[in-house]
């Protein structure tokens, strides 16, 4: 097929056996299907359209998913052979414009005309990781880390081969600003560490975090803030030595960052938690639940959304493998809540279930391989959360 090519609504209403909730699923096709990476807001045009990638027709590509009608017009026309990063997608504060990496190079969509061009070029022994836009839609951040493996050596994106061995090798990694008007790029930061997770704050263009990638327990320490004001990079959070945090996180407002953690060892049930903190060091929250998430989103520290496990990940428990809430009492959260179960297998990227709430928080959206491919899934939460199922321990 071809850009502006528009496949008609494979809507699906289902309901969820546990929760009852209604679940909408957006897409069908024998082939994955999946929204954006949960750091990166693919709502535009008043919520009424979402940018999400496609398998279809053997080949990755980005479409526009209309969600009044259902349909999906292709945006792009990459073939197999492309090395797109079409999860990695980001969609300008303008609503024209969707950035991406593609063949190692950074370019633009302009979604009015669904012309491309180009931006930036890897040199020669780096690899581009994710990119992201300031909040005044001037500049491109993103890192460039140095190939210290073979593509045979690594497959991060289906099962996280190579992804210990990147970290130990300590590659050299800088962190780069593009301006957009010039194409011209200037480095903010480097250091011979896994730079990853490079995201702009939605509000404040001085500001981005960044990780140091890798497993959890290994790396120094993985939350960073880079400051352009003050020309610095300084870690984020406080935790025990026996804590690690990551999967980090722009709240909406832009100044306080999101996060989940572990005590000693994911094997270890006990120790699991949930976190904010603002970006200069101050209200740092941190509360308990019982089990590992593999990512979890939220627009305040109000209402978050987390999507456990595979279930396969506590031998003989149920549940684990579901759609979670919590929603903050008194400086507290009571939950998990289980809005539905997703079933989803986390066995490659694309198939991480990802949940992000809606920018009303009237929905969760969220991939799962529930069916056998990944397919997009829209859960309505119900206006009285506590009228949902309680998780307790294995059971309900």
């Amino acid at each position: 097929m071809g850009k502006g090519v528009i496949y008609k609504s494979e809507i699906e209403i289902i309901t969820d056996p546990v929760s009852k909730t209604k679940l909408k699923k957006l897409s069908s096709e024998l082939s994955h299907t999946f929204h954006l990476y949960f750091t990166n807001d693919g709502w535009y045009e008043n919520n009424t359209k979402l940018i999400v990638g496609s398998d279809r027709d053997n080949a990755s590509n980005l479409y526009s998913l209309d969600m009044l009608s259902g349909n999906f017009t292709q945006l792009t026309e990459y073939t197999k052979e492309d090395e797109a990063g079409i999860q990695g997608a980001f969609l300008a504060a303008d609503e024209e414009n969707v950035f991406l990496i593609v063949n190692n190079g950074i370019r633009s969509l302009h979604l009015p005309t669904l012309k491309e061009e180009s931006y930036y070029e890897a040199p020669n022994g780096y690899h581009l990781s994710n990119l992201s836009l300031t909040a005044d839609g001037k500049e491109i951040f993103f890192a460039l880390v140095q190939d210290v493996l073979s593509k045979e050596e690594q497959s991060l994106g289906s099962g996280y081969l190579g992804f210990e061995e990147i970290e130990k090798a300590r590659p050299h990694s800088k962190i780069l600003a593009l301006e957009i008007e010039t194409k011209k790029s200037r480095t903010l930061h480097e250091e011979n560490r896994w730079i990853g997770h490079v995201n702009a704050s939605p509000t404040q263009s001085h500001l981005l975090s960044f990780c140091h990638e890798g497993p959890w327990d290994q790396v120094d320490h993985r939350i960073w803030i880079f400051d352009l004001k003050e020309n610095k990079a300084y870690k984020v959070g406080e935790f025990d030595t026996n804590q690690f945090a990551g999967h980090e996180y722009w709240l909406k407002n832009g100044t306080h960052i999101g996060f989940h953690g572990y005590s000693d060892s994911l094997e270890q049930k006990e120790g699991k938690f949930i976190g904010s903190i603002k970006y200069d060091q101050t209200e740092q929250s941190l509360h308990s639940f019982p089990y590992q998430n593999m990512h979890i989103h939220s627009n305040s520290d109000h209402l978050i959304v987390g999507d456990g496990q595979q279930r396969s990940a506590y031998h003989g428990e149920s549940f684990n493998d579901s759609i979670f809430l919590w929603v903050k009492e008194k400086n507290e959260y009571s939950g998990p809540y289980i809005l539905c179960q997703h079933r989803g297998s986390f066995q490659s990227q694309k198939v991480h279930v990802h949940p992000r709430l809606s920018p009303d928080e009237k929905h969760v959206l969220f991939t799962s391989d529930m069916d056998g491919y990944g397919q997009i899934y829209l859960a309505e939460i119900p206006s009285n959360i506590r009228d949902l199922p309680l998780k307790k321990n294995e059971n309900l």
